[in-house]
């Protein structure tokens, strides 16, 4: 009889063929609509705030990784993502020198000061929107439309009471930061994520669930809260995020309801009209801790 030699190794035991490169690609493909509905909406000048957060992200990325004698991964695509979804937090009217200065604090302080991809513990582009949302809070949050300045569908609503249509809400007739503006081209993209399990749709549902029961049940409009703002793409594409989300499932569902619930508190209480960066900064706090209790129990283990 022919022995076959016993091979010890680490986990894991079993490996997925798909690499982080497909699934990075992917996401900037699945992101293709959003981008090309922004500069329909608002011009080139989309193009080139998208440009310029791509390049700042990595060139940012290869200082670093150069200076730290790490090997230059550019190519896996996600300093690319980092980019495009910083870029798509911004308002059409933002100076190109802001986006650039937001995608160095993204890829320096939310990504390589805790050892790069797969190690940061907060959303990279999310990081970047908060430090010039800081710094540069009229930059930020000045909005045009069709030329003219305008206020978005929840600043109309927080300040004047007025509700924009749905049906503008869904294609993407409305003023607001470029990848905000069409619900069904972020729904688009998100479809394909979850058609090639990248996109757990546990978290997006637990957010948008919480979200819409919880203004329903304070006497608002639910459908409104879902399609406005930032809602949808934050719900698909920063909760979701691999690296800062829970791994386990009942953890993912906390952590969507969680989003969803301080999402509510901020847009109905708070002094700010969206809430959905700070939501998922702040639950992106707590995924240690989830992780640890909602880990499930060896077999045979006991407390």
């Amino acid at each position: 009889m022919q022995s076959q030699e016993l091979v010890v190794t680490s986990s894991p035991h079993l490996r997925e063929r798909t690499s982080v490169a497909e699934i990075m690609w992917t996401v900037n493909f699945s992101l293709v609509p959003v981008m090309l509905a922004a500069s329909y909406i608002f011009g080139l000048r989309a193009l080139a705030i998208i440009a310029v957060g791509i390049i700042s992200c990595a060139l940012t990325e290869y200082i670093f990784l150069r200076a730290r004698n790490k090997e230059v991964t550019l190519s896996d695509g996600s300093a690319v993502v980092t980019g495009i979804l910083l870029a798509l937090t911004m308002p059409p009217t933002i100076p190109l020198w802001v986006v650039a200065i937001a995608a160095v604090v993204a890829i320096s302080l939310g990504k390589q000061v805790f050892g790069g991809l797969g190690n940061n513990p907060f959303n990279p582009a999310l990081i970047g929107r908060a430090f010039v949302t800081a710094a540069y809070p009229v930059l930020i949050t000045t909005w045009t439309f069709d030329g003219q300045t305008a206020a978005t569908p929840l600043n109309l609503k927080m300040m004047e009471g007025e509700i924009t249509p749905y049906w503008n809400l869904f294609i993407g007739n409305i003023p607001g930061s470029l990848g905000e503006t069409s619900a069904f081209l972020i729904l688009l993209g998100a479809a394909l994520l979850i058609y090639k399990g990248y996109l757990n749709w546990r978290i997006p549902a637990g957010m948008l669930s919480t979200v819409f029961l919880l203004t329903w049940l304070m006497g608002q409009d639910p459908v409104f809260h879902l399609l406005a703002g930032s809602l949808l793409l934050g719900a698909f594409y920063y909760a979701t995020d691999m690296v800062t989300t829970p791994v386990t499932t009942r953890g993912r569902w906390i952590f969507g309801v969680g989003v969803g619930i301080f999402v509510v508190i901020i847009r109905l209480w708070g002094g700010y009209p969206e809430g959905v960066m700070y939501s998922i900064l702040l639950m992106n706090m707590t995924v240690p801790l989830i992780n640890r209790f909602t880990r499930p129990r060896s077999l045979g283990e006991v407390k």
